[in-house]
């Protein structure tokens, strides 16, 4: 096999050979193939590298090219191994290895992840309750070694063993807990399989049930379940499916069937177990169906869609409570209606709309309502009492994160919350509302940290537009604000969501070396309300872009950092803002860290085959319209490359990703070699076994970031 992509390599590129010139190796030249993209309005655009594209994954030539792209990184960082093995030790030396989840009660039993040491994945287990047994002891014991009266329910490690890349998905139990439910994916792919345990005698039922999101649900029969189906094709959530365990799922029945693609699918119970729901949603839509727990054949809509009405909806003490934008609610609102109710007329506040804070989540309970929001950029836990008080959970950092936890129950008076900082790991608290005490259940350990020795703070930066834009910084103490040190800004800006500042283990190696690490919470997110969001999507997309640059201007210029000593970091759609400021402002950046990046625009939206394209309409727009098509050639980073300078870049990709499909970072690294006059490194990373987020395994993914931080802190200049 290896003989043969060599041959194809040789006819195809110029290849870098292991000489006594390996310090400067040469990057792959691979060939171009004529291809013309056209819009159905006429429009057309040359993309000499569309032959990469190959939805099998097996075309030679084209796993010659991403094979000769990693040979070529291999060269590039073999000087770097030992600074690269070096972070890797580090990450790894501070992450507690016997390390355990929280337990979560449910329905008289606790149930939790354990690691062992040395190994990558978890161990899924459950206890008994009673009496003194509760989240505490049973970590206690676990911590101590005593594993007895515990009931293993999955090793992920042997089921992992022998393969390149496996991840568990959902882990379900029937009501009785009985028989247990779990999903497997065996490439990243994010395509699962279902798979049935009977717990009580441990047998393992016959059949798959392949092709699924991983959703599930079981009725209050055990032995009936519900699922999520997928399109083979666009990879799309499609169907709802009936399944009898111990049946052919060739035989499984249709429940329901979502026919537009731009709307993807999910299914879960209500709080009160009374309901099992199917939730569609889109980008600015949702629409939910139910059906008694019991027999769940016909279900009933609670509200029909309607373009930009959202809501979500929860059922507890005969009534839905939906958070919802309703009658021009921008940052949502609550509202409640009878359990009968299919009329929004029915609708009546709970919580009024807010045009300064954001209400994102809710949890009920049967004497308080939970609710999570967001003001001024940060996250805030209010409780709403059935007496009509409520009060704040209290946060002592100017910079955080805080959110509703795992709440099982909904009889408690306790509410679980989670609160990080970038100085303060993640860390469990369970507040009882009844009596005021706060408990705290678990902080994530980390192995010889010391969070007085660093520090964070918020600022705001101002855009070219007058917004002021708010950036949570870290760094360590000691660090001198005088325009001499190296930063590293990460953002993300699209979809909504919010960067919001938590604790990294692997952030820590950066700053003991006295790197500045900021979060730019950019237009295209949500910290600052709905309107934050909307300002950075469509035909407003750009406002996420200048944003970044601006925030680096500004932290450049207020000493944060030298001029010549930015790196800009980002995923996904944050890697569609790196290729976009690389291309508006190449000379900002020192260094460019792009992971599975966004970065094919236009012909990725022209193609509705392609996993996520249909969904994603109402959020960069439909090119097959003139006017989204001509606002998107002016960002997309594919087209907007030209013969200028360009930053060092760090690109990295998974074969099997079916977000961002592999073909689109390979095709902008190619054009990029092409037009790129600088002579700053481009390394091009591809992961042959994993999809969009990285190789499974807990240590596995640390090794991928320690050979980017590598390169990163080299072209930094940092020791």
């Amino acid at each position: 096999m290896k003989t043969a992509l060599l041959i194809a390599t040789t006819i195809l590129m110029t290849l870098s050979h292991p000489t006594a010139h390996a310090a400067d190796p040469t990057p792959p030249d691979v060939e171009k193939r004529p291809h013309v993209v056209r819009a159905p309005h006429g429009a057309e655009r040359q993309d000499e590298y569309y032959w990469l594209r190959d939805d099998k994954r097996e075309d030679p030539a084209m796993l010659a090219y991403l094979e000769a792209e990693n040979a070529y990184a291999d060269q590039v960082m073999a000087p770097l191994r030992p600074v690269q093995e070096q972070l890797y030790s580090e990450i790894v030396g501070r992450i507690k290895q016997d390390d355990s989840s929280v337990p979560v009660r449910e329905r008289g039993w606790w149930y939790y992840a354990r690691y062992e040491t040395g190994r990558d994945y978890p161990i899924h287990a459950r206890r008994k309750d009673g009496p003194g047994v509760d989240a505490v002891s049973i970590q206690r014991a676990n911590e101590a070694g005593d594993f007895a009266g515990e009931e293993i329910l999955l090793d992920v490690n042997k089921l992992a063993e022998g393969k390149d890349y496996y991840a568990v998905g959902a882990l379900e139990v029937s009501q009785d807990n009985t028989i247990m439910a779990w999903a497997d994916d065996t490439n990243g792919r994010r395509q699962y399989t279902f798979r049935f345990r009977n717990l009580v005698t441990g047998e393992d039922y016959p059949e798959e049930i392949k092709g699924t999101s991983g959703d599930l649900v079981f009725t209050d029969d055990a032995r009936v379940v519900l699922y999520v189906e997928n399109d083979p094709e666009t990879l799309l959530t499609k169907r709802v499916k009936r399944h009898v365990i111990g049946t052919d799922p060739a035989t499984d029945a249709v429940v329901y069937e979502e026919p537009d693609d731009s709307y993807y699918m999910g299914i879960d119970r209500t709080r009160d177990d009374r309901y099992i729901v199917i939730g569609v949603s889109s980008t600015v839509s949702d629409e939910l169906r139910y059906a008694p727990a019991a027999d769940p054949r016909e279900f009933t809509v609670l509200a029909p869609r309607e373009r930009d009405l959202e809501y979500s909806a929860d059922h507890l003490d005969g009534r839905w409570v939906i958070l919802t934008n309703a009658d021009g609610a921008k940052n949502f609102k609550l509202v409640q209606a009878p359990s009968g109710s299919r009329d929004r007329r029915d609708w009546q506040d709970v919580v009024g709309h807010d045009p300064d804070v954001l209400l994102e989540d809710f949890e009920l309970f049967d004497s308080f309502i939970a609710l999570g929001e967001r003001s001024q950029g940060l996250e805030r836990v209010r409780i709403l009492r059935a007496d009509g008080s409520a009060e704040y959970v209290k946060a002592d950092e100017p910079a955080y994160s805080m959110g509703l936890a795992a709440n099982s129950e909904h009889t408690t008076t306790r509410l679980r919350y989670t609160y990080t900082s970038l100085t303060t790991p993640a860390t469990t608290y369970e507040l009882d509302v009844a009596t005021g005490e706060r408990r705290l259940l678990k902080q994530q350990p980390v192995i010889g940290y010391d969070a007085t020795q660093y520090v964070t703070e918020r600022v705001w930066a101002p855009a070219r537009d007058g917004e002021k834009i708010p950036v949570s910084l870290v760094y360590r103490k000691g660090y001198a604000k005088d325009g001499t040190a190296a930063l590293l800004q990460y953002a993300y800006g699209s979809y909504g969501i919010s960067s919001d500042p938590g604790f990294s283990v692997t952030a820590i190696s950066l700053l003991d070396r006295g790197v500045v690490y900021a979060i730019a919470h950019i237009r295209g997110g949500q910290e600052l309300g709905r309107r934050w969001y909307e300002d950075g999507k469509l035909l407003k997309k750009v406002n996420t872009f200048t944003d970044f640059i601006d925030v680096t201007d500004f932290l450049v210029a207020e000493g944060y950092a030298a001029k010549d000593r930015v790196a800009a970091y980002g995923g996904s759609a944050g890697g569609l803002l790196m290729g976009a400021v690389a291309n508006m402002a190449p000379d900002r950046y020192r260094v460019i860290l792009s992971q599975v990046p966004f970065v094919d625009v236009v012909t990725t939206m022209l193609d509705p085959s392609i996993p996520l394209t249909t969904n994603e309409y109402d959020e960069w727009g439909n090119p097959e319209q003139r006017e989204y098509y001509d606002y998107m050639v002016t960002y997309s980073p594919y087209d907007n490359l030209k013969a200028q300078a360009y930053p060092a870049m760090f690109v990295g990709t998974g074969l099997w990703d079916s977000q961002v499909q592999y073909w689109e970072p390979a095709k902008y690294v190619a054009r990029l070699r092409d037009l790129d006059t600088g002579d700053a490194p481009v390394v091009f990373r591809i992961n042959m076994e994993a999809g969009h987020g990285g190789k499974s395994g807990r240590f596995r993914r640390f090794r991928e970031q320690a050979e980017m931080y590598a390169f990163m802190l080299d072209q930094l200049g940092v020791k």
